[in-house]
């Protein structure tokens, strides 16, 4: 069936204005597969069914909108003091002098621009596997124009308990750089890794994540996206998790015009536990949209979707969330909440919660909730002498709170709320 006139444009325009990429090895195979892949789904509109809360026409744009560099001042740099493997990336190029030695006991990680040319390498069974499944019943276009045009990413085999976590950290030099970056990571039986992310990356950012989490492993992942307030960014998470294996995603994102967060997590192992969640804090022209897909394929399973959204100023928040129970993932245990907290009048959230059960012995919820700060509580601070702006602002982390409980390193998750302690206190909250 041909696309439609509108996607073939975008689709051809986009793809005129990419760089053309060396054509050997594993990679250039799994590269032409994904461009297919995406030949025959076009890039989204807003009439498309998981885009109508969300416009992708900056995104589907040749160029990237210009986005100008955001000085943080004396903010401090996140996870800095920590023991970790650092691999800088500016405006989606490597960069070896501000990165680590990449060697580190447990793991062996590689460059994608450097392993990509071999003819043989452990990645070609990972890199664009999990996207490609992860497209259906989802078309996730974005996710293969990432596969087919990715420059450069890492590729981390962890056969052991890592050492120290692995810190992605991304640069942001150009006000009209477009990265596309692409990273696998396999999980070898029992093995165990924490991922760090943070940085703006870019003006535009598409970043996909490939993770194979073997039986009995664990990968740990915190993201701290911004703060730029121009930038734009399409990410994805496509996860498979194997039998008694763990993982615990969480995002924290403060500023940004547009961000679109995609996770796919299929657990094909029985007993497999994986916790996704998020929070986010958006002011003026903040576009927030996370898209959460998780298929139980497996029995005695367990999913958590936590997300949570501040707005203030006009900002906008999406979440569209799915928990897919399969036929004979009994004992499923799912969860998902989706909350938002509207400082003002002019914010907005908008939620598509979903539940699709082929099973008959499960516990599956999800609730979704809109509202204002509560006022009872806001007095009831102020009336024992708490300023209202520091009173609002401890409400705010008391209601990001079930978020943050899902960072299983609590020394992470105590410089999370300090950070949001901060921004709070210099940003300000309405009234």
């Amino acid at each position: 069936m041909a696309l439609p006139k509108a996607k073939e444009d975008a689709l051809v325009a986009r793809l005129a204005a990419l760089p053309a990429l060396a054509g050997k090895g594993w990679l250039a195979s799994a590269r032409a597969d994904a461009l297919a892949r995406l030949t025959a789904m076009g890039l989204p509109g807003r009439r498309d069914e998981y885009w109508r809360y969300t416009d992708p026409a900056s995104l589907n744009a040749p160029e990237a909108p210009v986005a100008h560099r955001f000085d943080a001042g004396d903010e401090t740099v996140p996870f800095e003091g920590m023991d970790r493997l650092k691999i800088v990336f500016t405006d989606g190029v490597f960069d070896p002098a501000a990165s680590d030695d990449l060697a580190l006991s447990g793991v062996t990680i590689e460059r994608l621009a450097e392993a990509g040319g071999k003819d043989i390498h452990w990645a070609q069974g990972l890199y664009g596997v999990l996207e490609a499944r992860g497209q259906n019943p989802v078309a996730r276009p974005f996710a293969a124009l990432n596969s087919a045009h990715a420059t450069d990413g890492v590729l981390i085999h962890v056969t052991g308990k890592a050492a120290k976590p692995v810190s992605l950290i991304y640069a942001h030099d150009s006000d009209s750089s477009d990265a596309i970056l692409h990273h696998c990571v396999k999980l070898e039986p029992g093995a165990q890794l924490t991922l760090l992310e943070n940085g703006p990356a870019a003006a535009r950012l598409s970043k996909v994540l490939e993770v194979d989490i073997a039986d009995g492993a664990q990968f740990h992942h915190i993201r701290i996206q911004g703060r730029d307030h121009e930038r734009r960014a399409v990410t994805h998470i496509f996860a498979r998790l194997g039998t008694r294996s763990e993982m615990r995603s969480f995002t924290l994102t403060a500023n940004g015009r547009l961000t679109r967060n995609e996770a796919v997590v299929e657990l094909t192992g029985d007993e497999g536990r994986a916790h996704v969640a998020g929070a986010a804090v958006g002011d003026g022209e903040f576009h927030h949209d996370d898209t959460v897909f998780v298929t139980h394929a497996a029995e005695a399973c367990e999913s958590r979707q936590v997300f949570k959204k501040v707005l203030m100023n006009g900002a906008t928040g999406v979440f569209q969330g799915k928990i897919l129970v399969k036929p004979g993932a009994q004992k499923t245990d799912g969860y998902q909440i989706s909350q938002s907290l509207l400082l003002d009048e002019d914010s907005q959230f908008l939620a598509k919660p979903e539940l699709e059960i082929y099973a008959d012995d499960v516990k599956c919820s999800h609730g979704s909730t809109s509202g204002a700060i509560d006022e009872t509580a806001l007095f009831y601070l102020q009336s024992r002498g708490v300023p209202r702006r520091t009173a609002q602002a401890l409400l705010v982390l008391a209601f990001l709170a079930e978020a943050i409980q899902e960072i299983a390193d609590e020394d992470i998750a105590e410089d999370i709320r300090a950070r949001l302690e901060r921004w709070l206190a210099r940003h300000g909250t309405k009234g």
